[in-house]
Order: C-alpha cells, then sequence, then structure tokens
C-alpha cells in the first residue's frame, strides 16, 4: 500500500468517525484526534519529499486557491475594473482596487475559472492581449494615486491565438513589465500556481515576488520543454528537474524574495490558511517596502532586475 492510499483511508476513516459522532451524539473526540494527527504526519511527510514534477501537478490542480473568489477572501473590500478601453474585456485577467487591513491598493489577477464554461471563457487563465492592455491600464491609474500594487498569478501562460498576436500581445505584455518597473509605490507579486513565460513575468516584475510553496515558474511548461529537448513531451519528468521552476529552487538562486508555506495536503486542502498565509506575507512586504523614500525603491528596483540572477548582485 503506497502512502497515498494509506492517507486516503485515514482521512475515510476520520470522517466516518466525524459523522457518527455527530449524528449518534457519541464522545469520539479523542480517537479522532489520533487519526488526525497521523494524517498530519504523513501529509507532512509526503509533501517534504515531492519532485519537481509531482509540484507542477499541484500547482495545476483546478481547485487549487486562485482568482476571484481567492481576492474576496483577501480583501476586506475589493472593487473591479473592467475592460482596456480600447478591445474589451478579458475575464481570463481581471483586476481594480481593495482594501488590505484598511489600506488601498491595486490588484490584478489571473482567473482561471470554477465552473467549466467560465473555464472556457477565461481560457483556463490564459490572458489575451486586451488582458494586459487592461492590466496596464489598472497600473497607469494606480500609478497616478500613488498606491501599492499587488500582482497574483496564475497562469500556464498568455494565450497564442491569432487574435491575440493581430491585438499586439507582446506589445501589451512588454508594457505591463515597463510600467511595473517605473511604477512610483510599492509593488509585491505573488505566485499561486502555474508562473508560465511571459504571461506570468508581465505582473511579476515587482519590488518583491514571492511564491507559494507548491507553485512553479518557469520560461517555459516541462512538456514545451521536452518537446524541444527531446523531441518528445513523455520526458516531461526530466525537463521539470532542468528547469529549476519549484519555489524552493527559485529562493536559491535569488529570483523570489519568499517561499509562503502551505497548508498540511497543499494549498487546496485549506483554503481559508491560505488566504491567511498570503495575506500575511503581502502585508509585511508592503509595509516593508512603503518605509523606503521612492528614489531608494527606484534605486533598489532596477539593480534587482538589472542583476538578476548574477552570484554577486548590487545592494
Amino acid at each position: 500500500m503506497t502512502d497515498e492510499e494509506r492517507l486516503k483511508i485515514l482521512e475515510e476513516k476520520a470522517a466516518e468517525l466525524r459523522r457518527l459522532a455527530q449524528e449518534n451524539g457519541l464522545d469520539l473526540s479523542s480517537e479522532i484526534a489520533v487519526l488526525e494527527k497521523k494524517i498530519a504526519e504523513l501529509k507532512k511527510a509526503l509533501f517534504a519529499e515531492l519532485s519537481p514534477w509531482e509540484r507542477v501537478q499541484l500547482a495545476r490542480r483546478p481547485d487549487r486557491p486562485s482568482g476571484l473568489p481567492f481576492v474576496q477572501a483577501l480583501c476586506e473590500a475589493f472593487y473591479e475594473l473592467r475592460g482596456d478601453r480600447v478591445l474589451g474585456d478579458d475575464p481570463a485577467l481581471r483586476g481594480g482596487f481593495g482594501k488590505l487591513r484598511g489600506k488601498t491598493v491595486a490588484i490584478l489577477f489571473h482567473h482561471r475559472g470554477g465552473t467549466p464554461e467560465e473555464q472556457r471563457l477565461a481560457r483556463f487563465g490564459m490572458a489575451s492581449a486586451h488582458g494586459y492592455w487592461k492590466a496596464k491600464r489598472i497600473m497607469e491609474v494606480a500609478g497616478r494615486l500613488k498606491l501599492p500594487l499587488v500582482t497574483l498569478i496564475n497562469t500556464p501562460g498568455a494565450y497564442p491565438g491569432v487574435q491575440a498576436e493581430s491585438h499586439n500581445i507582446a506589445g501589451a505584455i512588454a508594457s505591463c513589465i515597463w510600467q511595473m518597473l517605473r511604477h512610483p509605490a510599492p509593488t509585491v507579486s505573488v505566485i499561486l500556481g502555474e508562473g508560465g513565460s511571459g504571461g506570468a513575468i508581465a505582473l511579476a516584475t515587482a519590488d518583491r515576488l514571492l511564491m507559494l510553496e507548491n507553485a512553479t515558474y518557469s520560461v517555459i511548461s516541462p512538456e514545451g520543454a521536452a518537446s524541444i529537448l527531446w523531441k518528445d513531451a513523455k520526458f516531461c519528468q526530466e525537463a521539470a528537474e532542468k528547469l529549476r521552476l519549484t519555489a524552493a529552487e527559485l529562493k536559491r538562486l535569488g529570483v523570489v524574495d519568499e517561499v509562503i508555506p502551505e497548508p498540511p495536503g497543499g494549498a487546496h486542502a485549506d483554503f481559508g490558511q491560505t488566504v491567511a498565509l498570503v495575506r500575511e506575507a503581502l502585508l509585511r512586504h508592503l509595509e516593508e517596502l512603503s518605509s523606503l523614500p521612492l528614489d531608494e525603491l527606484l534605486r533598489l528596483r532596477y539593480n534587482r532586475y538589472r542583476y538578476v540572477g548574477s552570484p554577486n548582485p548590487a545592494n
């Protein structure tokens, strides 16, 4: 029996005991506590030794916390802005203004959708050109108001369709990067799930880049890299190893500033705790950055991206 099978059996037993206790008025708290302790220990052991490819699978889970429900839980209030004023609105990349512990911030986030129909309309979080032009518009408004900018990333990449190309999606992504680099207030990005290629970089050029423990961030998907390097997508597990796409690896390489721990069993196992952990990290980094003068903030941001990945980065 595998550890995964043992875990499933223990969770089923714990659920059954809770049901019996509720229906029959029995005191089974001690038995339930023993099972829950075993479940927590097994989850900790299982998730401590995940391979890069297993983390890719976790990052891609459709029930991974992200999108509009995540933002609504994260903020005390959220007001969404729609449309790029030229092409239209894109449900895959959304944004507006929210309150975080009483402070107003601009928020941009990928939305993958909850229902099959919503996922189809949002292209599973792959934003098109008008999504990124909308993001740039919200960044510009936030810049005029000197508001901190928060971005929450969960995308396989930008939408590669013909229409997106005809609307200059590459230019839209480049404009977002430029706008983030010159933003006159603190910027913090969090990769919640997948951080795929330029579609993620457009929202990740921040003063601080954070990642959930089982999130990924890479220039290309493991399947895409395997198709190029080995001419066969079945080598995706090897490609995931070589891409160094995990949060721990990227923290070691200096690309990521902090790895946010996930609840036992992964972010999908406890939505509320995941939101709380991300909120705490966001507020802490925003507070640190807000204490810096603007010229110092911009200097540090310039050096960060001028020397990113360098073994001897400038301060």
